[in-house]
């Protein structure tokens, strides 16, 4: 039987097809994130995952049969070192494919595929911010109030010097209006 054996061409010959599954597979390990078409990220996708499978297990047979297929030594290693152990707990599934809509041009339908575990560059930011304010916080408590005080401070003497004329008319008000306590 023939079932499942079946795959995309991407309306390419073999050796541009083996060449751009390389390229998108290598640019999809450095950045974690590409933005592509349907088909397109569909077929890498089953590349991909097959290249996250061997690299969960760091050996000499496992590098050499995912190097033939990435050329870029550093891409190679961050595979190896860094996605694969982060893939380890996970059984399959580790990319993700995102709609975007439908490109201007040809009205083709462009995708995101990306790692699962990817974060976005402005989420890292708040998260290590959230983390040092946290720190921060805990380790600040008294100089924090220290702080709040003399901004009340501040804030009362700005007052204070832009309603310094009114103050004496408002004072007067007060006095006038408060019955003595004798």
């Amino acid at each position: 039987m023939n079932h499942r054996k079946g795959f995309n061409k991407l309306n390419r010959n073999a050796s541009h097809r083996k060449a751009l599954i390389r390229n998108m597979s290598t640019v999809l390990f450095k950045h974690e994130r590409i933005e592509t078409t349907k088909a397109k990220a569909l077929e890498v996708r089953r590349h991909a995952e097959k290249m996250i499978t061997r690299a969960k297990v760091d050996s000499v047979h496992n590098r050499r049969v995912v190097g033939e297929k990435i050329k870029d030594e550093a891409v190679l290693a961050k595979l190896f070192t860094d996605i694969g152990p982060r893939m380890k707990e996970r059984n399959g599934g580790y990319t993700r494919v995102l709609k975007l809509g439908f490109r201007a041009g040809d009205a083709a339908e462009m995708v995101v595929l990306e790692l699962v575990d990817y974060k976005l560059e402005g989420e890292k930011k708040d998260d290590k911010k959230a983390a040092k304010g946290k720190k921060a916080e805990k380790a600040d408590k008294p100089a924090a109030k220290a702080d709040k005080k003399a901004d009340k401070k501040a804030e009362g003497a700005s007052k204070n010097r832009a309603t310094a004329k009114a103050k004496p008319k408002a004072k007067a008000e007060k006095k006038a209006e408060e019955p003595k306590e004798e």
